[in-house]
């Protein structure tokens, strides 16, 4: 233990992570001292939520000294970053399993939820969840002839007659063709041409949206079913340089599929 002169400072605990395939996650939390409290519970608290969105579960013992709490696939989270805490006091990240979200398949009639354990700017342990009615999962990308093809999985929704793939940047709207496969699959191919024009005097971000049919309310295309909470910087794809411009897929923070175009002299 480390501290100032005269005070006494407790390391936080720290917890290690398992993660299924369903939504849940385990966390094994080593560490830990209740301070008498009458009812040992784990929070998680959604980070900026106004009013103040909490959930807590209980705390179990689980051998040598560790405690459990247990979040279950049917406990809803909303979107958004969940801090952990135990007694009032951040959890450590320890080891986390996360093996069971990789290349996930839920139940297409059924909102997707998604969650991942993940170590904080701060290095605390945190939680980032989605929740979302109809999503349209984004698999591969390839690349040519100055554009790209997105393939990918469209869940809580059916591709019908006029299914188109749109880009948006403000209220600049681009269209191409969606082509449909079984069990929800789809492919579209973007050109990146269209989305320099008029030419670009700065950086456009252009958000990917699956329209499913005419007339349907669209779908934002992004990445959530495997391990990974922030493809920012993990999922870099090659540029496709143009006339006066430079384009390339990427991820937002909330990993969205868009499409960068930036101007070249």
């Amino acid at each position: 233990m480390t501290g100032t002169t005269g005070s006494t400072h407790l390391a936080d605990p720290r917890a290690d992570c398992v993660a299924d395939a369903a939504g849940g996650v385990t966390f094994d939390i080593a560490g830990h001292d209740s301070g008498g409290a009458a009812e040992p519970v784990l929070v998680l608290s959604r980070r900026g939520a106004a009013p103040a969105d909490e959930v807590r579960l209980p705390l179990t013992p689980a051998g040598e000294g560790r405690v459990r709490a247990v979040l279950p696939s049917t406990v809803e989270l909303a979107e958004g970053h969940w801090d952990v805490s135990v007694a009032g006091r951040p959890v450590r990240p320890g080891v986390r399993d996360v093996r069971a979200l990789v290349d996930r398949r839920p139940d297409r009639s059924r909102p997707v939820g998604a969650r991942v354990p993940y170590p904080a700017a701060d290095g605390h342990l945190a939680v980032r969840a989605w929740l979302r009615p109809r999503h349209a999962e984004a698999g591969d990308l390839t690349f040519g002839g100055g554009g790209c093809t997105v393939e990918g999985l469209l869940y809580g929704a059916e591709l019908g007659e006029g299914a188109v793939a749109e880009a948006r940047w403000g209220r600049e709207v681009r269209q191409a063709p969606v082509e449909g496969g079984e069990d929800g699959a789809f492919a579209f191919t973007l050109p990146y041409g269209p989305l320099a024009e008029p030419r670009p005097d700065g950086q456009r971000l252009w958000q990917l949206w699956l329209r499913p049919a005419a007339g349907a309310e669209p779908v934002r295309v992004a990445r959530l079913l495997d391990d990974v909470w922030d493809r920012r910087n993990v999922f870099v794809y090659p540029e496709s340089e143009g006339d006066g411009f430079r384009a390339a897929p990427c991820y937002s923070a909330d990993n969205e599929l868009c499409v960068r175009v930036v101007p070249v002299a």
